[in-house]
């Protein structure tokens, strides 16, 4: 099974990971077949397997339900569950919560958010909890952004990024999660961090690991594709169609041939 430290080995040795989302134990099988390395049971079950407009109404009940299913499914990759809206306003609604993730088979518990989660991390740091903090364009605040749009598009809003992460890194984050910054920002944050590994959705190709919703990936995404996603079912054919997606995906991150750069955004920093 792969550990944090397989990913902290992997990132001494620049060797790029790979982590899809998962929400069921026949997709999660799939993926232990190819051998994808890291799962991430995401609150975008609420958008993709709940079909709502957001990931807002998802519930801890809900993670924990899928987070058993995707262990019971693959024992290979490293496991990540995400806390939901609202799950961790406070410290104690964190350790409750992430509690519950945990004992249904998580190894990682991710939160989206930037300092402000500094405390929360470190408490949880203390009593065992390994913590993923997700930040650039972040689902659950999506209202206060205004939308799925880029982040840290000037220097300014680069730099106050990187002073969330450090925050978070001090504080005893195991693992990073940017998603949607321009390429040379996900390459400077990753080499910040000698220890850390980084994963990246709309990040760019610096990052260490990357992550698609396996939704988007297979092609079954009917609305809007976002420009760092890559259709890899398109590239198979057959009865093993989305295992072989699967492992095309996992080899592609592997030999850093995805994302390519028109999956990258851009920005003179």
């Amino acid at each position: 099974m792969i550990s944090l430290n397989d990913l902290r080995q992997f990132k001494q040795q620049a060797k790029k990971f790979s982590c899809l989302t998962c929400y069921d134990a026949s997709m999660a099988k799939a993926m232990e077949q190819a051998e994808v390395d890291t799962i991430l049971v995401g609150d975008s079950l609420g958008m993709v397997m709940q079909g709502c407009d957001s990931t807002l109404p998802v519930s801890v009940a809900d993670m924990v339900y899928h987070t058993q299913a995707v262990r019971r499914g693959n024992k290979h990759a490293l496991l990540i569950t995400d806390l939901p809206f609202l799950a961790y306003a406070t410290v104690n609604d964190a350790i409750a919560n992430s509690r519950a993730v945990m004992q249904a088979g998580a190894q990682v518990v991710k939160l989206e958010g930037g300092a402000w989660l500094a405390d929360t991390v470190n408490v949880l740091a203390r009593n065992g909890v390994p913590v993923c903090v997700h930040l650039g364009l972040t689902p659950q605040s999506v209202h206060i952004l205004g939308g799925y749009r880029l982040q840290a598009k000037t220097r300014a809003a680069a730099d106050q990024l990187i002073a969330d992460c450090k925050a978070v890194v001090a504080a005893g984050a195991v693992l990073l999660l940017l998603e949607c910054v321009p390429e040379q920002l996900g390459q400077e944050i990753t080499s910040l961090f000698p220890d850390i590994p980084v994963i990246g959705i709309g990040a760019g190709r610096g990052t260490d690991g990357q992550v698609l919703v396996v939704q988007d990936m297979l092609g079954l995404n009917a609305g809007h594709v976002a420009r760092f996603v890559k259709n890899f079912m398109a590239e198979q054919a057959g009865e093993h169609a989305i295992r072989d997606a699967f492992k095309a995906y996992h080899l592609a991150v592997q030999a850093g041939t995805f994302p390519a750069p028109q999956h990258t955004f851009q920005v003179e920093l």
